[in-house]
Order: C-alpha cells, then sequence, then structure tokens
C-alpha cells in the first residue's frame, strides 16, 4: 500500500470516528421518528373508530327504539367520557343523554348535563347547542328569566336565527310581546338567506292578532 493509499485510509478512519456514530444514531432517530408516527396515527384511527361505534350504539339506544333505554344509553355516554373523555363523539353523547332525560321527564338530570357541557364544550357549535338546549329546560322549569340570560350576548356564527327565535319564545312566555316582536325578526332576518321563515312568520301573525 502506498504513502497516498495509507494517508486516504487514515483520513476515512478519522473522518469515520468523528461523524459515524452520530450519523448511526441520526438514522436510527429517523426511524424511531417515523414508525412512531406511523404508530400514532394508527392508535388515533383505531380510537376514532372504537368511539364512532360505540356512539352508533348510543343512537340506536336513544332514537332507535319508540321507547328510548335509558340506562343504555347512560351507560354508553359514560363509557365514551371515560374512554374518550372531550372528544367530539362524548360531547355529542352527553345532548342525547340530556335528551332521553327530558323525554322521561327529568328536567333537573337533563339540566346538569347540558351544563357540564356548555363549561367544557369542545367547540362553539357544541356550546350554541348545550346552551338553547338548556334554555328550553330552564323555560319547562318556570325558570324563564335564567333560560333569558343565558341567551344574552351574540350566538354562535350560524346559530343566530335560532337563538332569537327561542329568546321570542320565552319573551312571549313572559308576556313581553314587543320584545318577542323584535326577536323574531331578527331571527326572520337572520333565516331569509336560507329560506327557512315560514315558522317564524306564523309567530309574528300571531303576535300581530294578539295585538289587535
Amino acid at each position: 500500500m502506498t504513502g497516498t493509499e495509507e494517508e486516504q485510509l487514515a483520513q476515512i478512519r478519522e473522518w469515520w470516528q468523528r461523524n459515524g456514530k452520530p450519523l448511526l444514531f441520526g438514522g436510527a432517530l429517523a426511524l424511531v421518528l417515523v414508525f412512531g408516527w406511523q404508530y400514532w396515527q394508527n392508535r388515533q384511527v383505531a380510537q376514532a373508530q372504537a368511539a364512532s361505534m360505540l356512539y352508533q350504539q348510543l343512537l340506536s339506544a336513544a332514537l332507535e327504539t319508540a321507547e328510548p333505554d335509558a340506562a343504555e344509553v347512560a351507560r354508553l355516554a359514560g363509557q365514551l367520557k371515560s374512554d374518550f373523555g372531550g372528544s367530539h363523539y362524548a360531547q355529542y353523547a352527553s345532548l342525547f343523554v340530556a335528551k332521553v332525560a327530558v323525554d322521561s321527564g327529568r328536567l333537573g338530570d337533563a339540566a346538569s348535563e347540558l351544563r357540564g357541557l356548555i363549561d367544557k364544550a369542545a367547540d362553539k357549535t357544541l356550546e350554541e347547542l348545550a346552551r338553547q338546549r338548556l334554555a328550553r329546560v330552564l323555560a319547562a322549569q318556570d325558570k324563564v328569566e335564567d333560560a333569558l340570560r343565558l341567551l344574552d350576548g351574540e350566538a354562535t356564527t350560524g346559530f343566530t336565527a335560532s337563538r332569537e327565535e327561542l329568546r321570542g319564545d320565552l319573551l312571549v312566555q313572559l308576556g313581553r310581546s314587543d320584545d318577542a316582536h323584535a326577536a323574531y325578526s331578527k331571527a326572520k332576518q337572520a333565516a331569509a338567506e336560507d329560506g327557512a321563515v315560514g315558522g317564524l312568520q306564523l309567530k309574528l301573525d300571531d303576535l300581530a292578532k294578539g295585538d289587535a
């Protein structure tokens, strides 16, 4: 071996000593990251599928029979909250728990379920749905003023019509016809783009007859 070849080998050995281990470590880390990411994605998909299956079972128990199975709805909702707490599946399950409670006359239980959802809603849509449903439950408990306070402020985008219509219904219960007319008119204006003003117009007409 010539002196030049020996020098080249020495340079290679020196380079490997400086960079070989870091390269091996970096390659191993890259593999860990790739496979770790794939594992996480697969786990997320598996969890979503499991939550979806539980939610479908809950829908069946709540909607697909003449008499909702309240015990089964509560059990499935509890499992969703335990295994997938904070997910949209678990929170929509709370809406169904409240619905079944209302259907069975347990307004207090429904109110408690909806309050918990409002406090920890996963998004604004869920919060708005829970808020409006709680307002209806409170009104059924003759707590109309409390229900109105829940509807203070602006609604989540896309829910102005339903919130103002509900506000109008509550104001009618209190005998405040002028305020109810204003709320129904605001709801009608918000709903005009969707063409969903028929029911609101009937309520406005009923108020006009009452004032005549």
